[in-house]
């Protein structure tokens, strides 16, 4: 990467300032340690802004939304209303009424399922998900493969941990009707051409679904750009308060589903024969909604977006290379994703100490890691083992954190060795 020394500095320095934008992240520490935060994958930290919009509605805006007439409610619903309209245009598209709000990405591809492929799958259909797959993008296909008798089909990683395009195009063919795809692995970082696997899928007249909850934080997400069907997403992973997430949708797509879940809001008329419903999205919208964790975390994509995206990215690429380079020093380390342009997070296992003793003594120095399998055992699975001790990075964090890192891999191994 050739990057000029003053470009350097202003990366470095717009680095910082994320940073400290963090409260959580320079706090007066009460045993000595700080906290050195390296589980951005399971869920991020927020922002001061979006910590102050949080409180600031419930403070001084809170009303439902889409009921009252009176003029707080209509100032919340046209603030919500908004946020579907910023959340759909950080995500690359224009259209605020292609865009599904949920409770979660989980609810949001349980949706697709069962809304939009109960219907219209049969036995002998065909699904492709790729081995990386979480949980949640595995298990409503399975659920809907063996009811319907489809047959799902596993993409494999190649040497490095990215999507092989090879065993793919052997995969497709007429029988494929979807292709649920993350965008970017939870456990190792990879990338996924998404792109490419939407422009083969389409070519055999197969649906894409894209599993963005992990890319939306780390990658700039254009979803016309990809051309994919549907496309996920998570307030949580995204520097927002968790219980939102949302599906973008085609609106021949969007037409064509039917309402999984009922109840308030999203009918038209309900008589003692039956109901009528409102047209999408608000037709998948039942319930009240999280008004106030979906209007911060529109905050959290207008400051996403405020920020220089690439000096965001090339910082990122500097601290997955300083995390692959300081942890393939270390000689007891397996790293697992090695692909280049993969965002900084770091699956290893170590020769004898275990993924859950090496967490929990990180811990003990301040070093906040997962271990386990992240909620994805099919591809633990394939890379043989039980469970990976995972660092997920972002934009607020620096090398020092990756310094921490490594000390305490250190003092664990002189624990064990001792």
């Amino acid at each position: 990467m050739n990057i000029s020394n003053e470009t350097l500095h202003e990366i470095l320095e717009s680095a910082q300032q994320w940073r400290a934008d963090f409260p959580i992240l320079h706090p007066e520490p009460s045993n000595g340690k700080g906290l050195v935060y390296l589980d951005s994958a399971a869920t991020s930290q927020k922002p001061q802004v979006v910590i102050d919009t949080l409180s600031a509605f419930y403070s001084n805006e809170n009303a439902n939304v889409h009921r009252g007439i009176y003029q707080l409610s209509e100032e919340a619903t046209d603030r919500y209303e908004k946020s579907r309209a910023t959340i759909a245009r950080f995500i690359g598209s224009q259209y605020p009424k292609h865009l599904v709000l949920t409770h979660g990405a989980t609810e949001a591809i349980n949706c697709v399922a069962h809304s939009y492929f109960r219907d219209k799958l049969e036995a002998g259909d065909e699904i492709i998900l790729s081995i990386a797959e979480h949980h949640a993008n595995i298990v409503p296909w399975q659920t809907i493969a063996e009811e319907k008798g489809c047959v799902i089909h596993y993409i494999p990683l190649d040497s490095e941990g990215q999507f092989d395009l090879a065993a793919y195009k052997t995969c497709l063919s007429e029988r494929t009707k979807l292709v649920a795809v993350t965008h970017v692995s939870n456990v190792l970082g990879s990338v996924f051409p998404v792109k490419t696997i939407t422009k083969m899928a389409h070519a055999h007249h197969a649906k894409v679904l894209i599993d963005g909850a992990q890319a939306c934080p780390q990658v700039a997400v254009d979803v016309t750009d990809i051309g994919c069907d549907f496309y996920i997403a998570s307030s949580h992973k995204c520097y927002a308060p968790a219980g939102v997430g949302c599906l973008y949708a085609k609106p021949e797509d969007l037409e064509a589903m039917k309402p999984y879940q009922t109840g308030g809001s999203m009918i038209e008329t309900v008589t003692t024969h039956g109901a009528t419903f409102m047209p999408p999205p608000m037709r998948f919208e039942a319930g009240t909604p999280a008004i106030a964790e979906t209007i911060a975390w529109a905050c959290a994509c207008e400051y996403m977006m405020a920020q220089d995206t690439e000096k965001r990215l090339i910082y990122k690429q500097l601290l997955t290379t300083y995390l692959m380079e300081r942890l393939q020093q270390l000689p007891n380390i397996t790293v697992f994703g090695t692909a280049a342009d993969k965002m900084p997070v770091a699956a290893f296992t170590h020769n004898t100490i275990h993924a859950h003793d090496m967490a929990t003594i990180l811990d003990s120095v301040g070093v906040a890691v997962r271990a386990g399998h992240h909620c994805a055992m099919p591809l633990h699975q394939a890379l043989d083992v039980p469970a990976t001790t995972r660092a997920s990075l972002t934009f607020y964090n620096n090398t020092a954190d990756i310094d921490a890192l490594m000390t305490g891999i250190q003092r664990a191994e002189a624990l064990f060795d001792g």
